[in-house]
């Protein structure tokens, strides 16, 4: 038998538990409780025993009754329907009294991915706080930046890791909005113009009104769609997929820097002490964390192209094509984003620097990168910068060959030989303090993190906690 990878190696147990299919089917029963109790308290013949009968078997989940139903019936809702009819017979008549199929079906996967997005809103918080303190323990330290991934102008190894947490914190925003605005389909019927309710309440339109309200509420929504076909429409599937496809391409962001420095022997992600990097090499130290949330990232973003797919073929009032691939796509979003939180949170909490490395590194660049500032310094002492400028471009030519060549970086000491530029040792060697090149870079991290980052940890404080391990 298959067993899904997201389940058994990736994705926590309280994410798996969402998306399980006791919860499902549970919540599908909720729903029918929920709409009974709301039609009895607006006039319909609903006893309350019927509705006692209902909830006293909620939790009673005769599944493997339902799917042998449903092998009869080609039909997952009517088989659950007789399944909690035959658990209820007193309440069997008005079990989804007045509803469509898409009542407890797009109803309880708007209940479930709520559910599913505190969670990840849990997980962004945490991680979130974990690049914060990284930030800060490592903002003073200067390393190379780079563009084109080419040595570039000095950075911060903490702004760096600010530039990752500002991509998570918009994540949050995005995550934040989505459940501010998450919609409730609510009671419609079968195309949506809630004509089987009307009939049921004789016309009374204030009553069909109040009904949708209620049950909304009764599962803590203030908004749902006061338009809908038979189901709600399939754009809030992609907006929501498009904010968890964009905690992806975070993740993927921040795991292929940490890659890349991890080659350069940077940083380094957590390794376990009996852990094995190569089955033929035992020296080797990958980083199969970061690997694999890149991995998993690419599944997340690769996802969207069915909820792209799916919102503009649904014709007309609905077609039942959307339906196999949400029961395939919401869940795996899911899981897959929640595998990557969790091993963003493992790789940062445990994530080393090597500052000598990056010292070494950085000051083989150095030299090249204050080019300029000695340029401006032999002007300052009256050499012309045309030829000046010719002359450290000669040189810098001429170092970077050596380099190549497997020698140390002899720009320095060529420079000193040039007459024409006339700087000693000392005043190039006073340009050559990493400090001078980076900039803002330490308080631009304070600033961030003051302004934009604290307020959202204090909101969410009551979140904060260690996140559970990696199970491999």
């Amino acid at each position: 038998m298959f067993s899904h990878p997201l389940i058994e190696r990736y994705a926590s147990k309280d994410m798996v538990e969402i998306f399980s299919p006791q919860r499902k089917f549970y919540t599908w029963r909720l729903l029918w409780i929920a709409l009974a109790e709301a039609e009895r308290e607006l006039g319909l013949p609903i006893s309350e025993e019927q509705i006692e009968e209902m909830k006293k078997n909620a939790s009673n989940l005769n599944l493997e009754r339902a799917k042998e139903l449903e092998r009869e019936l080609k039909h997952d809702v009517m088989a659950h329907i007789h399944a909690f009819g035959e658990l209820c017979p007193k309440a069997k008549p008005i079990i989804h009294l007045g509803a469509t199929s898409c009542y407890v079906t797009d109803n309880t996967d708007v209940i479930l991915m709520r559910d599913a997005l505190k969670l990840i809103l849990k997980r962004l918080v945490n991680l979130i706080e974990a690049l914060k303190e990284f930030s800060l323990k490592y903002k003073d330290i200067p390393c190379l930046g780079y563009t084109h991934l080419q040595p570039a102008q000095p950075t911060t190894v903490g702004k760096r890791a600010a530039m990752w947490l500002q991509d998570f914190l918009l994540d949050l925003l995005n995550v934040e909005h989505i459940l501010k605005n998450l919609k409730f389909r609510g009671v419609k019927g079968t195309t949506g113009t809630q004509d089987s309710f009307m009939k049921l309440f004789d016309n009374q339109e204030e009553k069909v009104k109040k009904l949708d309200i209620m049950v909304a509420q009764k599962f803590g929504f203030d908004k749902r769609f006061l338009i809908t076909g038979q189901t709600y429409t399939r754009k809030q599937d992609f907006l929501v997929a498009s904010t968890l496809s964009g905690i992806a391409q975070s993740a993927h962001k921040m795991g292929t820097d940490i890659r890349i420095l991890q080659s350069y022997k940077e940083l380094e992600e957590p390794f376990g002490k009996k852990q094995i990097g190569s089955s033929a090499m035992p020296y080797k130290r990958n980083p199969m964390k970061s690997e694999r949330m890149c991995s998993i990232s690419r599944f997340v973003i690769s996802l969207m192209e069915s909820f792209s797919y799916t919102h503009p073929i649904q014709w007309m009032e609905r077609t039942l094509d959307d339906s196999a691939i949400r029961r395939i796509a919401i869940p795996e979003i899911f899981l897959g984003t929640d595998s990557i939180l969790l091993l963003a949170y493992n790789i940062i909490k445990g994530l080393k620097v090597y500052p000598k490395v990056i010292e070494k590194r950085l000051k083989e660049e150095l030299p090249f990168i204050a080019a300029e500032e000695i340029l401006m310094e032999a002007v300052k002492k009256g050499k012309d910068r045309q030829i000046i400028h010719e002359k450290i471009r000669q040189i810098a030519f001429e170092a970077s060959q050596k380099i190549k060549d497997g020698k140390e970086n002899p720009f320095i000491d060529l420079l000193i030989k040039e007459p024409e530029i006339g700087l000693k040792r000392e005043h190039i060697e006073n340009l050559l303090d990493p400090k001078r090149f980076i900039g803002r870079a330490p308080s631009q991290v304070v600033e961030f993190i003051n302004e934009e980052v604290n307020p959202v940890l204090e909101k969410y404080k009551d979140l904060l906690e260690e996140m559970e391990e990696v199970k491999v």
